[in-house]
């Protein structure tokens, strides 16, 4: 009985040894079928693909990759190819990306001069009018083509400017959008950060650091802000409220003053009123603002209006009152004046619209009393709907 248990068991673990062994075959003949064939797709299923997002990125970093690469081969054999400037997706330069800040001091203003950047009227506050900051108008922290980045600016100062008729330092060039964008004039110190301050340098360090590996006096491909054909309509503000209503009230309010977050700081900025940029800034240009919003508005969808609808718009917000051409109020003339000497270009200065005379400067008791006319004429056109 026990013989014939022991041969009966002996006989199973046989059959066990052979299937194991048979299905050790069919295995790895299926492997090499699947690794030669390349089937590995239909086994395990379609591989997740990365986000656009995620692509933009692997080739952000694959770029500053190449760069450092580059300049190692260069370094080592003057005869290899000279570093070549890094691009991203969309074929545009490539900035530096956070983790390659340096570690040192000059990491250390890097650091200073983004948060500056980002934050101006809370980092910058004793030269700052408004709440605003530079990244309002230079996207993403400067980085994006087509918003003026500084990638691009900074390798291309000193330079002459019609504006003023002179070579500027890329620091004059600062001191500008401080006293024109951030209404420095009504700042705690009343101008803006005086020559040589660390502010100056802070904000260079980070323009210096983001445009690492661009080309020097290069014009180069999404500078500034693009420039749009005037079309045979011109441009017109009252066709442009309805592009406003339809397109920006949702983040800049239908009164133009922009929202705030819990911590006072504005999340999307006022575009016109005390608040805003004044009659001195480069954007009260209706066809620099239309060139703006052509790119970057609105926010997550740029080149979403047509050529006529960025006109029209740029027009209208730029038809409301805003703080005064600090070179009017600092040489005393006329708005005739200033308008002879600044402001022969596209804009409202010196015109009537709204009910308001433009130019004159959005004091806290100009602004109030507008705010209140406005609110009267809303009511009135109401009534009359209703009558």
């Amino acid at each position: 009985m026990t013989d014939h248990r022991n041969s009966r068991m002996g006989r199973s673990s046989r059959r066990r040894f052979a299937y194991a062994g048979v299905g050790a075959v069919v295995l790895l003949a299926a492997g090499v079928l699947i690794a030669n064939y390349n089937l590995f797709p239909y086994v395990t299923g379609p591989k997740e693909q990365p986000s656009q997002a995620e692509e933009n990125a692997q080739i952000a970093r694959k770029a500053r990759q190449d760069l450092a690469e580059q300049r190692k081969a260069w370094q080592e054999d003057p005869r290899a190819d000279a570093p070549r400037p890094p691009k991203d997706a969309a074929g545009y330069f490539q900035p530096s990306l956070d983790h390659e800040i340096p570690d040192n001091e000059f990491g250390e203003s890097v650091r200073r001069g983004r948060e500056i950047f980002l934050n101006t009227g809370t980092n910058a506050r004793q030269f700052a009018g408004n709440e605003l900051a530079c990244a309002n108008c230079h996207l993403d922290g400067g980085r994006k083509a087509h918003s003026a980045p500084m990638w691009a600016a900074i390798n291309n100062y000193p330079a002459y400017r019609g504006k003023n008729k002179m070579i500027n330092t890329m620091e004059d060039r600062i001191n500008g959008c401080f006293t024109y964008s951030m209404n420095a004039q009504d700042s705690p110190s009343g101008g803006p950060p005086p020559s040589g301050h660390q502010v100056y340098k802070d904000l260079q360090s980070y323009f210096y650091w983001l445009g690492d590996g661009a080309p020097i006096n290069e014009d180069m491909p999404g500078r500034g802000y693009p420039s749009l054909e005037k079309t045979d309509l011109g441009y017109d503000r009252q066709r442009g409220e309805e592009v406003f209503v339809n397109n920006c009230a949702v983040c800049h309010g239908l009164d133009g003053q922009g929202q705030k977050d819990l911590n006072g700081r504005y999340i999307f900025p006022p575009l016109w009123g005390p608040h805003a940029y004044n009659w001195g800034a480069g954007m009260h240009r209706v066809n620099t603002a239309a060139g703006f919003i052509k790119a970057n508005m609105p926010l997550g969808k740029p080149y979403s209006l047509s050529d006529q609808q960025a006109w029209d718009v740029a027009a209208y917000i730029n038809s409301f009152p805003r703080p005064a051409d600090p070179r009017q109020l600092e040489e005393g003339i006329s708005l005739e004046r200033a308008q002879e000497k600044y402001h022969q270009h596209m804009g409202y200065y010196n015109q009537q619209a709204h009910g308001v005379s433009l130019g004159e400067g959005a004091t806290p008791e100009r602004w109030e009393r507008f705010v209140k006319s406005r609110r009267t004429a809303g009511m009135s056109t109401m009534n009359q709907q209703l009558q």
